[in-house]
């Protein structure tokens, strides 16, 4: 699935610039509707729901990854401030755990939210194939 990689990529490229959802689907609309054929696209979507999650905690992550990562961010801090201070090696465990662990969620999340943000933009272009919007309508 060569195109489904090269979407999720595209998708995360366009989240990293700062707009609002309806114009970073329009952005990968245009894309998506130049560089993958129709049959191609429903494979991709057909993947796409099969693959997200649906769980409270995939969820969450997907809408909320860096408030979920935040407390582990916080033991990281924590594990180094208390390492340094006390001269307690052991305490740099927990900062290598929290920061990998804070890491691994901001990573999912976002592959999550690239996910989703395809599985959009694929809905938005089955729907607009579906019901064409003349030039005139669209003016008006």
């Amino acid at each position: 699935m060569a195109q489904y990689d090269r979407l999720i990529l595209m998708a995360e490229d366009e989240l990293t610039q700062y707009s609002t959802d309806a114009r970073k689907i329009e952005k990968l609309r245009q894309k998506i509707g130049l560089s993958v054929t129709a049959a191609e696209q429903r494979q991709v979507k057909e993947a796409l729901l099969a693959e997200i999650p649906t769980d409270f905690l995939s969820q969450l992550v997907e809408k909320q990854r860096q408030t979920v990562a935040l407390p582990f961010w916080g033991i990281a801090g924590l594990g180094l401030l208390l390492g340094i201070s006390l001269s307690q090696p052991v305490d740099f465990i927990a900062t290598i755990a929290g920061t990998g662990i804070a890491i691994a969620l901001q990573k999912w999340g976002w592959k999550l939210q690239a996910k989703r943000l395809v599985l959009q933009t694929l809905e938005d272009i089955e729907q607009r194939s579906r019901n064409p919007v003349s030039k005139d309508a669209a003016t008006q």
